[in-house]
């Protein structure tokens, strides 16, 4: 299939990435990428930046070398009621956001702690991708997260980054396998995200798709080539503000 979008994306004020919004944009122009998701670290990630860069994002050009560019923001979950780092004030101002577990922002729960984080974050109006679901220190049910996603028009990511050789997320691709799985079984759309932190990155999907290509994964269900839909499930969730 033709990858034209990647909506997971960090640059240097992530803290621990190294590229510029330019230098991303470029790459993204330079790989045939359309559409461009910026989604910097929200606040409890160490070294990331402070409420107010998001909020000045609306004096960045919102496209460069041909690519659109959406801004958002890489949420942490921390807590097992899904709360997020992020006040909605600044929410608001940003085109959507990502929702993930990571290590530094909250204590890897149970099975039954972590799904219901998880379901509970589907429910913000403001989170349109549950991120690298698929890391095996945050135990999942599957079942109940892919009937949740579908529940509440979530997009569930198959992240490039956790397929690396040697990647530091536990168990990801045999996660991965069952996840898609129940995804084909329920209907559930993904979206494939590089989850790149340096422009060189950008757009990388290589990893991903040889598990698509392994277990025949429908490309009706990939959202990659289909920009506008992607952008209707950002109006269907936040239609109840």
């Amino acid at each position: 299939m033709e990858y034209i979008l990647d909506l997971h994306t960090h640059t240097i004020a992530s803290g621990h990435a190294y590229s510029t919004i330019k230098e991303m944009a470029q790459a993204a122009s330079q790989k045939g990428i359309e559409l461009l998701g910026i989604t910097d670290h929200s606040m409890t990630m160490p070294g990331t930046c402070h409420f107010f860069y998001f909020q000045n994002l609306r004096v960045v050009p919102k496209k460069q070398y041909g690519v659109e560019l959406m801004f958002g923001s890489e949420l942490n979950i921390i807590d097992y009621n899904g709360k997020v780092d992020m006040e909605e004030f600044v929410l608001r101002s940003l085109d959507y956001a990502v929702a993930s577990f990571h290590v530094p922002c909250i204590r890897p729960g149970s099975v039954a702690e972590n799904t219901r984080a998880a379901r509970k974050v589907m429910e913000n109006p403001y989170v349109l991708i549950l991120g690298h679901p698929d890391d095996g220190r945050f135990p999942l049910d599957y079942e109940e997260i892919v009937r949740g996603a579908k529940e509440t028009g979530t997009i569930i990511e198959l992240n490039n980054s956790s397929l690396y050789p040697n990647g530091y997320r536990q168990g990801a691709y045999e996660n991965d396998r069952k996840l898609l799985g129940l995804c084909i079984k329920h209907e559930v759309p993904i979206v494939v995200d590089s989850d790149a932190h340096v422009d060189v990155d950008v757009g990388s999907h290589q990893y991903a798709q040889k598990l698509l290509d392994e277990i025949s994964f429908p490309e009706e269900l990939i959202l990659n080539d289909r920009p506008e839909l992607v952008k209707n499930f950002i109006l269907k969730k936040r239609a109840g503000l």
